[in-house]
Formats: structure tokens, C-alpha cells, sequence
């Protein structure tokens, strides 16, 4: 995520903020040109760019409840943003528990969005391109008998919005024995099913991906219920980022992307506070010395990319134990899945690979 300062005053902003705590100037993200932007009130329905006054908005009619910062052209006929038009079903309102899970819920959807669009993917939404577009349902229980199963399907996305609730998403972590699971983490990964389909297959990178993941025609339903009854198999971790990885090669795919998605993340977050990793004792190797000084989208080579991230994962996790919690980065990283990581920033890319 990139670090943003309000135009008018200069204070340090969060991706979500609609208002400069500061000086009080409104502000919205324009996913056009990826920006956290510095609002002037023209009338009570349009804004204008406070440095180009010539750029003049909307906002998102989810704005409104609070739950979107995002900007439309005022040109665009749309109610929606980029990010908010994918969603199809959203929770009954009427309740302030369902209120609150889906304002946390649309925060990790909008920050998967803009990674989609830092990494130049597109997602039309099913209502432009049913065939081959992306839909979000955000729906609750209906009864225990009648569960709402969190997944994806011909790219219409899934979630019971109870992972939402802190309480629940940790029942469900330790009972599935998982070791991070979080709701921009399940965003993630549902989304790498949606380009699994959209990126891989029927294209020339479905044979290198056999070779990497293995072959997804094996029977997916049979798979999973062998995962689920067996668990993994000794030394998974050789070959895969997590235990779920091994049930199929789907799954191994979102699990990895996913990953990716974190890695890039995150390292484009600390690029842009300017971090620099100098460990003080002169026998520590080079590698675990780093100065993360280049947007790692604007990066290749994936190498190059890793490189900076092991030393980073290593500093976060020695500050989270400093202040008693968890390591922040629970994860073995093989020479296996760091090629799985590559090409997955290859397929992002277009760049061609090994067939």
C-alpha cells in the first residue's frame, strides 16, 4: 500500500480515510490513477481535485454508509465504484451487527481491488460481462442446517459474512488448525481462483503450471475430502505454503497467490515509509541486510523481490515478539515455493516461462 499525505495540510493519511483529521478537507481514492486525493466541495454532489480543479468527482453512493472512500468520475453515469459495482449481494442492513461486519468486510475488498489494479489485472463485473466477469456475495446464515459456504465459483465470490466477527474467524483458525487467516486473506485467495481461470487455463501457461502445482483434473471433490480426513502428508512443507495447499492443485494456486499478494503488499507498504533493514553484528550475512528502496510492482525479476522480503518478515516477527504476540509471518519458504511465487509474478506480468 502506498502512503499518502493530504494536499492541503500534508498529515499522513490511511488508504481509508474520507476526512484529513488535521484540516478537515474530504478526501476519496481515485482508482484511475491509483490516489488518495485532497477533495474540494464544489456543490452538495461533486468534489473537485484540490490541486487540479479541473478534475471534478462523485462519490460512491456507499459512501453514504460509511463503508467506501472511493471516487467516480463525474462524467461516469455510475452509482458505484470500480470496487463497490462487483458486489451483487450485500447484508441485510437493518441490523448494526450486519452494519459493522460489512463496513470490515468492504475495507479488505478494497484494498484487494487496489492491488488489482497496481498489478494492471482486470476484473469486469458479471453485470458488464456475465460470461467472464467477477461478482461478490456477502450473505449470512440462514439457519445452522442452511450455511453460507465461503468460496468461489465461474467468478462469483462467496462470503459468509461472519468472518467479520473476530471471535468467529479465530474459532475457525484454531479448528482448522491454520496458522493465519484473515478476511483480506480469504479475499485474496477466492480471487486467485477467479484468474486461475482467467489467467491460466486454456492458455500457454497451463503446462508449466502442471509442472508446478500438478495436474488439476484430478478429482477436486474427492481430494478435498481426503485432505480433510488425512490431513497432510509428512514434509508438506517442502512443497507448499500451507497445509490446504497440498489438497489440490486449486488450492495449492490460491494459497500461493494469495502469499503473493501479501508479499507484494506489504513490501510496497514498507518501500514507502523507507524502510531499511542494518543488523548491527558484522558476521551477519549480506542477504539479511536490506534497504527496500524500489516499488517492488515496478519489479521484474521475482529474486529480486524475495530478497527484500525474508529480511523484512524477519524484523516484523522479532517486533511483534518484543510486544508478546505471534510472530507476524508464520512461514517456511522453500526453494520450491518460491518458484511457485515467481511464476505466479510472471503470469501477473505476462512474462513468458519455462514451458
Amino acid at each position: 500500500m502506498k502512503l499518502y499525505a493530504c494536499s492541503r495540510c500534508h498529515n499522513r493519511l490511511y488508504f481509508e480515510n474520507s476526512i484529513c483529521l488535521a484540516c478537515g478537507s474530504p478526501l476519496g481514492f481515485d482508482p484511475y490513477n491509483i490516489s488518495l486525493i485532497t477533495l474540494e466541495i464544489r456543490d452538495p454532489y461533486s468534489f473537485n481535485d484540490f490541486l487540479l480543479k479541473d478534475h471534478i468527482y462523485r462519490l460512491c453512493d456507499n459512501a453514504i454508509r460509511g463503508t467506501c472512500n472511493w471516487l467516480i468520475p463525474f462524467s461516469r453515469e455510475s452509482r458505484f465504484c470500480s470496487a463497490c459495482e462487483l458486489n451483487r449481494i450485500i447484508p441485510t442492513l437493518t441490523s448494526p451487527e450486519n452494519l459493522s461486519r460489512w463496513k470490515r468486510i468492504e475495507i479488505a475488498k478494497h484494498r484487494l481491488v487496489y492491488s488489482l489494479l497496481r498489478l494492471k489485472l482486470a476484473f469486469p463485473s458479471k453485470e458488464s460481462d456475465p460470461e467472464k466477469g467477477l461478482a461478490f456475495d456477502f450473505m449470512a446464515d440462514i439457519s445452522p442446517q442452511k450455511r453460507v459456504i465461503t468460496g468461489h465459483e465461474h467468478g462469483t465470490i462467496t462470503l459468509n459474512i461472519e468472518e467479520a466477527d473476530e471471535a468467529e474467524r479465530v474459532r475457525h483458525k484454531l479448528d482448522l488448525g491454520e496458522r493465519y487467516r484473515t478476511l483480506l486473506g480469504h479475499f485474496r485467495h477466492e480471487i486467485g481462483h477467479y484468474y486461475w481461470e482467467r489467467l491460466i487455463e486454456n492458455s500457454s501457461y497451463l503446462s508449466p503450471f502442471r509442472r508446478l502445482f500438478g495436474d488439476e483434473r484430478m478429482d477436486y471433490s474427492k481430494a478435498l475430502a481426503a485432505y480433510y480426513e488425512n490431513g497432510p502428508a509428512a514434509g508438506w512443507e517442502r512443497d507448499f505454503i500451507s497445509p490446504y495447499a497440498t489438497s489440490h492443485p486449486w488450492e495449492d494456486w490460491a494459497e500461493t497467490w494469495s502469499h503473493y499478494f501479501h508479499l507484494m503488499d506489504t513490501l510496497e507498504t514498507a518501500y514507502s515509509f523507507g524502510i531499511a533493514i542494518h543488523p548491527l553484528k558484522k558476521e551477519d550475512t549480506p542477504e539479511s541486510r536490506v534497504r527496500i528502496n524500489t516499488d517492488p510492482y515496478s519489479i521484474s525479476y521475482f529474486p529480486e523481490i524475495f530478497n527484500m522480503w525474508l529480511p523484512l518478515t524477519f524484523a516484523i516477527n522479532s517486533l511483534n515478539r518484543s510486544m508478546g504476540y505471534e510472530d507476524f509471518y508464520p512461514f517456511l519458504i522453500s526453494p520450491n515455493i518460491v518458484g511457485k511465487l515467481g511464476f505466479i509474478h510472471e503470469v501477473c506480468n505476462g512474462l513468458p516461462v519455462n514451458q
